[in-house]
């Protein structure tokens, strides 16, 4: 089930009724990620550059190039900091495109099927909102544990799988019933809906692939409710 998930919401990427949506959110996380980027950047010269002055010339000539092992270091550092905001970024784009993503495969795969129903856009912002909130959250304390031994890169899959499957779950869920009832049968289904969630994970994790996580994510979760719903008399 979780893998012909992945599968069908893999294949979606690429239809040719799912190219407009795909072009909208890739534009749209390109930007937002672009902003973040140089609102980073502007921030680290505003408070690190004017401390970082003072310091070096009162250094000896030969320690000069401190002053380019810190901007290696910053630039680095601005690079970690914009990979762990790229699940909260995700967020944002699945609150955004979720419904439209839902309505293509609705229509093209299962059109026997009462077709979903939007949220309204204040429901949809607050979700948006609760989203960036729990994954950004998430992620911050996946961050901390990237520093225990033992533990590591594992964090990021486990926190991540965890909450994207949950709220991707979720978002396709209640295009046919309730918040309650969407959180009843992620709950009843939560083993399965976690290994989905690792697969969500590890899509993130590959560079430049990871822009498209909203689309597949989302794609990925509409048919697994599907198939969930199927399955246990709630479609």
């Amino acid at each position: 089930m979780i893998i012909e998930a992945a599968r069908m919401g893999g294949g979606n990427l690429l239809a040719p009724a799912s190219r407009s949506v795909l072009f909208k959110s890739l534009g749209l996380t390109i930007l937002l990620l672009a902003g973040l980027w140089f609102g980073l950047g502007e921030a680290f010269s505003a408070l690190a550059m004017p401390w970082l002055g003072e310091l070096l010339p009162g250094l000896p000539d030969w320690a000069g190039w401190l002053g380019t092992v810190a901007a290696i270091v910053a630039g680095i550092g601005l690079a970690l900091v914009l990979a762990l905001l790229i699940a909260p970024v995700t967020a944002v784009m699945a609150g955004l495109f979720l419904d439209d993503i839902a309505e293509v495969i609705e229509a093209r795969d299962y059109p026997r099927d009462p077709p979903g129903r939007a949220m309204p856009l204040g429901q949809s912002i607050r979700q948006s909102l609760g989203f960036l909130l729990v994954v950004g959250l998430g992620n911050l304390i996946a961050l901390f544990l990237l520093l225990v031994p033992g533990i590591n890169l594992a964090a990021f899959f486990l926190v991540n799988g965890y909450l994207l499957g949950r709220e991707y779950f979720e978002f396709a869920a209640m295009r046919f019933m309730s918040p309650s009832d969407a959180k009843r049968l992620r709950a009843r289904n939560s083993t399965t809906i976690f290994f989905a969630g690792l697969i969500i994970a590890a899509f993130l994790s590959v560079p430049i692939l990871n822009l498209l996580t909203p689309m597949f994510a989302a794609g990925m979760m509409v048919h697994l409710y599907k198939m969930i719903a199927a399955t246990s008399g709630d479609a």
